[in-house]
């Protein structure tokens, strides 16, 4: 074989090594994630995807639905970014669209989406991607009246195309502080995967306020989180070289731990990295800050069915001991709820 040849070919059989493990030790707290039968998987919503979850003060969940017509009766026009209601149970749940001034138009990149949701003090934040209309840069928006209207914030994150919310469940009621945490894989488009994710906070009644936004940037000597108001010098609180993209986070209260659903990107070459739907695969990490130190509860390259581009565990869906959570998903394009078990590793 030539020796050209043979260096390429091992260099590739490497690099897909090195890529199917995980990028962090197992979960001291987590022996596995085992999910339901593929059988038992419930998708609503057909024909839409891009769907953050978050659980409100009406106890009811708001999402976002985008590229698509929503849930039965669907709307007649095809949204880049519609919105819905979601009540009942996992098994048994009904979806409503919200229809609102506030939906957005335009196909693929040219149209803004929702890539994150949070309730607070009965105002739902929003970050929004694709706000340059090219697939780039994070913009806000908020409700005060469960999604029927919406404003818009007047300045743009340029450096982030990914923004989410981490959730604390009902109306943010399991908060750990004062703050409102958000997170962003470190790049500005939202098809290009980064090395990293970035972690950002602001105190809750300020969270419209550009300037009081700041950022992750180091761990001190004391273990304590260090935070910086000059975006040049954030960190990274995970790192996956070319591997950070979609995700969201959760924190499972009963369990003390965070949920850290990520997106594994479609392999060098696609067209699209961030197209997952059909098929691809994704991890579950865990933590005990929403800075880490982050392990792996579930890793793979390739799920049994089509993962979708994005997965929330939500709140409102975990057991009182935080055993049993169900994960929303965009897998076959469609709003799609499968039931997760969480085994617990032994105690000592």
């Amino acid at each position: 074989m030539n020796t050209s040849i043979l260096k390429l070919a091992l260099s590739f059989l490497i690099c897909s090594v090195v890529s199917a493990r995980p990028p962090y030790p197992p979960s001291p707290v987590i022996e596995k994630i085992v999910w339901a039968p593929a059988d038992t998987v419930v998708r609503k919503a057909a024909g839409s995807d891009n769907l953050p979850v978050t659980w409100a003060d009406d106890d009811a969940m708001y999402i976002t639905w985008g590229d698509g017509w929503g849930f039965e009766p669907k709307v007649q026009k095809k949204l880049s970014m519609g919105f819905a209601r979601i009540i009942g149970e996992p098994s048994n749940f009904k979806g409503i669209n919200i229809r609102s001034a506030a939906e957005q138009y335009g196909g693929g990149r040219s149209g803004r989406k929702g890539w994150g949701l949070i309730s607070v003090e009965g105002v739902l934040y929003l970050w929004m991607g694709h706000a340059d209309r090219h697939g780039g840069q994070s913009q806000l928006a908020w409700s005060v009246d469960h999604a029927r209207t919406w404003t818009f914030a007047d300045w743009k994150f340029s450096q982030f195309g990914l923004m989410g919310f981490v959730n604390f469940g009902k109306d943010n009621d399991q908060a750990r502080d004062d703050y409102v945490y958000s997170y962003s894989h470190d790049g500005p488009l939202a098809d290009t995967p980064a090395d990293g994710f970035i972690l950002m906070r602001v105190q809750k009644n300020r969270v419209n306020e550009r300037e009081s936004w700041k950022f992750f940037e180091r761990i001190d000597q004391t273990g304590q989180p260090v935070w910086t108001s000059d975006l040049k010098h954030r960190g990274v609180v995970f790192q996956h070289t070319d591997e950070c993209l979609r995700s969201a986070m959760t924190y499972n209260a009963p369990l003390r731990r965070y949920l850290w659903w990520q997106q594994i990107p479609a392999p060098k070459g696609s067209l699209d990295r961030g197209d997952t739907r059909f098929e691809g695969g994704f991890g579950v990490y865990d933590a005990p800050e929403p800075w880490g130190p982050w392990s792996t509860a579930f890793y793979t390259e390739k799920w049994d069915i089509g993962p979708g581009e994005h997965g929330d565990f939500p709140a409102k869906w975990m057991s009182e001991d935080g055993r049993e959570l169900y994960l929303v998903f965009s897998g076959g394009d469609s709003f799609s709820v499968r039931k997760a078990t969480i085994v617990l590793k032994r105690d000592d």
